[in-house]
């Protein structure tokens, strides 16, 4: 079996690697263990986090090259994938910074002589890593996890393998021990195998929600300690006192940044009844007089390829079966007579809790616009499908946003803004789009004992 590595742009295919057999991937595994004591016990945390900081200057002094082949692999625009490679070091010098604090022994009163919590690493973790952000999910998992001192196993989308092996070259380049970081070159299909091994204690994966059920349940099984970060289907209000020209430019950046294809893109936007036909035509203007397609090298580009010919298919599939339930096309709803996986940005009306459009992800660059009485009305609609991952809220009243901001299910909600992922805050779902968190003090202490120590 091979991975192959296809520019989504063109269909050409890049380049073809072997994956694995099982004899080699125990081997791998196997020898993460064994060098495991010598990083979290012989290595202090002050040199993880030198190493760390040296992990950052690689990434920028080779953030041309990169950044490439991100746009070649996965289709986004170059300009995207430059910030992508600039926020990936951001997260290794946020934790280089922060970590020891974050890891300090925690003091506790009792009547003890002496008692307080440590945070000590627990071993091997695997990252299970999506291909839509392909170095930024993988730095947010391993910046933290290796600086608590374990160590780092990552099986990465079979369509990215290039930056799968870029990544790993990443550490190597920046002075990180055999073994600390390794990317595993194998399908979906040995995973099992991977967080059965003795070795691995933890297990991370970013994805959809199937895929995050398997692994709950396998790692499950073998009673270690699993953070699920998985899909979204993110509500954008826009009240009646929203200003409009605001929640516009918020929407054209909420929905198609990377086109669509982010976990945390808006997805539902709910707006007041008396603005929804002036929202509708606006973001309508806009995403026409916005988007060219074109090639994602070309500073000109502004619509992207989606990552693979299967995931826009099942967008337009998901697109028209809702359309034959009686949803109903802007703009958009077909894939662009041109070479590549081109999608064209889409805005759907008249859609009902039945229709796909609304209680699935769409994964790509459409729009659902649907329309609110009141604000319970329009919390109610965002909190009636089963993601819960994050949200935006619309209004010049403040008091009223941060009510509902607080009401609202999802890790994450954002006033006057879209939602995005900063190191200093956590991230993560509720429902099923999953559990744990990543990012902040709150992820780095995820994959640690918390352990109480207790002395008279």
């Amino acid at each position: 079996m091979a991975m192959q590595s296809i520019n989504p742009a063109t269909g050409e295919l890049l380049a073809t690697f072997d994956t694995w057999d099982n004899e080699t991937l125990q081997e791998v595994v196997t020898q993460a263990g064994y060098h495991f004591p010598d990083w979290s016990k012989l290595t202090p945390i002050e040199d993880r986090c030198a190493l760390m900081r040296r992990v950052a200057n690689v990434l920028r002094d080779d953030s041309d090259l990169l950044a490439e082949l991100i746009t070649l692999e996965m289709g986004k625009t170059y300009a995207e994938a430059e910030a992508e490679i600039e926020k990936s070091a951001w997260v290794c010098e946020f934790y280089a910074d922060h970590g020891p604090a974050f890891l300090a022994d925690e003091t506790i009163e009792t009547d003890a002589s002496k008692s307080y919590v440590a945070y000590l690493p627990l071993g091997a973790v695997l990252a299970v890593m999506p291909w839509n952000y392909p170095f930024w999910q993988v730095f947010r998992f391993a910046a933290p996890a290796l600086i608590a001192g374990n160590v780092a196993l990552l099986k990465h989308a079979s369509n990215v393998p290039q930056c799968a092996l870029a990544i790993e070259e990443v550490f190597r380049k920046a002075g990180f021990p055999d073994y600390t970081f390794t990317t595993l070159m194998i399908p979906s299909s040995q995973v099992e195998q991977v967080i059965r091994h003795p070795a691995v204690r933890a297990v991370s994966l970013t994805g959809s929600e199937p895929a995050g059920r398997k692994v709950a349940s396998i790692a499950g099984s073998e009673l270690k300690k699993a953070v699920l970060e998985l899909g979204g289907s993110d509500a954008f209000i826009v009240l009646d006192n929203a200003n409009m020209s605001a929640a516009i430019e918020g929407a054209m950046k909420g929905r198609f940044i990377n086109m669509g294809q982010s976990c945390i893109a808006a997805k539902r936007f709910i707006v007041d009844q008396f603005l929804a036909e002036d929202f509708i035509e606006r973001f309508k203007q806009a995403i026409e007089s916005h988007f060219v397609a074109g090639d994602p090298m070309d500073e000109k580009t502004t619509l992207a390829p989606m990552a693979r010919q299967d995931l826009l298919d099942e967008l337009h599939d998901q697109v028209m079966r809702s359309v034959e339930m009686g949803a109903k096309i802007v703009t958009g709803g077909y894939q662009l007579d041109r070479p590549g996986s081109f999608y064209a940005p889409t805005i759907l009306t008249n859609v009902t809790s039945n229709m796909p459009a609304y209680s699935e992800e769409l994964f790509g660059p459409v729009a659902v616009v649907l329309k609110a009485s009141e604000p319970a009305h329009a919390l109610g609609i965002a909190n009636s499908v089963d993601f819960g991952l994050g949200g935006s809220i619309w209004s010049d009243d403040l008091a009223t946003a941060e009510t509902m901001a607080r009401g609202m299910e999802s890790g994450a909600t954002y006033v006057n803004s879209t939602t995005f992922s900063d190191p200093r805050m956590p991230f993560g779902g509720v429902k099923n789009s999953g559990y744990g968190r990543e990012l902040s003090v709150h992820g780095i202490r995820e994959f640690t004992n918390i352990k109480s120590i207790w002395i008279k």
